[in-house]
């Protein structure tokens, strides 16, 4: 059952990256890249969390035996690099939506190939 939902866990990280990376690459909307790669570093946090998960493990913050070797300990740096990414994607896709509606409200328009063909 464990391997399952292992496995399970993996291939929503997997399906999330595939998803934002699509919306990313084909789709024209500004909006809906900004969003697609929001799904894409949601997708990256999962694997990075699903990576660092250890059945019955304790954080090293609640263990009362830190020395002791048969206690099993879950590694808390992928936690706090998950933690950061959250943090700094967060800023990213708050610039990128603020690049966004400067962008509408100069040439009123979202559209990529519309943005390209115009003069500037």
């Amino acid at each position: 059952m464990q391997d399952y939902l292992t496995y399970s866990v993996y291939g929503s990280a997997i399906l999330l990256m595939l998803i934002g990376l699509y919306a990313a690459l084909v789709k024209k909307n500004l909006i809906k890249i900004v969003i697609g790669l929001s799904i894409l570093d949601a997708g990256i946090h999962l694997l990075f969390v699903a990576v660092g998960y250890l059945n019955n493990a304790t954080a090293p913050i609640f263990s009362e035996t830190v020395l002791d070797k048969n206690v099993v300990m879950a590694d808390p740096v992928p936690q706090a690099l998950v933690l950061t990414a959250i943090v700094i994607g967060f800023g990213v896709t708050a610039v990128a939506l603020a690049l966004v509606v400067r962008l509408y409200r100069k040439h009123n328009t979202t559209n990529i190939d519309e943005i390209k063909n115009l003069k500037w």
